[in-house]
């Protein structure tokens, strides 16, 4: 899989999110993640979309978005020169698993946890996708409840701007 990140700036307007979402509907592309976060202009927001660019062209799909009313600019990001993280909360039963072995997880994926009961906890994580998936893969082994992921967040290093 040749997984891309593309950082799209667009104006902080009502509708926004659909026209970008609509747009890879009617090419049929499939998005693998998506975020949308204020940016330090009140006016702009960001999204995040990561692709996997072995089933579609990614030049196709920033033509595309380049093309949309309200999209600013479009970047995609060069993984040697990016920054890129997720968090992922992940549930856990304790009844299930030894809370010990948990424990050991959280500390080795350099997690926290954020809520504990009689018969179950909740792990905070930031890392990469990778990283994420092998904690899950890990936690499904060890009373995985249920689970949720921001998707990629990313900015290109350097002084210039994503």
């Amino acid at each position: 899989m040749t997984q891309h990140t593309l950082s799209v700036l667009v104006e902080n307007k009502p509708g926004v999110l659909s026209r970008v979402a609509g747009m890879f509907t009617r090419r049929g592309y499939n998005i693998d993640s998506l975020t949308v976060s204020p940016t330090e202009d009140v006016d702009r927001s960001r999204m995040t979309i990561t692709v996997d660019a072995s089933r579609f062209p990614v030049e196709q799909i920033t033509k595309q978005l380049d093309k949309l009313i309200n999209v600013i600019k479009v970047r995609d990001l060069d993984p040697a020169n990016m920054v890129a993280c997720e968090l992922g909360l992940f549930k856990v039963s304790t009844a299930e698993a030894p809370r010990a072995e948990v424990l050991a997880l959280v500390d080795i994926f350099r997690g926290e946890i954020v809520d504990v009961t009689a018969d179950s906890m909740i792990i905070q994580a930031t890392g990469t996708t990778a990283e994420l998936e092998n904690l899950e893969e890990l936690l499904r082994h060890n009373g995985l409840i249920e689970m949720v992921r921001t998707g990629v967040v990313a900015l290109g290093r350097g002084g210039t701007t994503t």
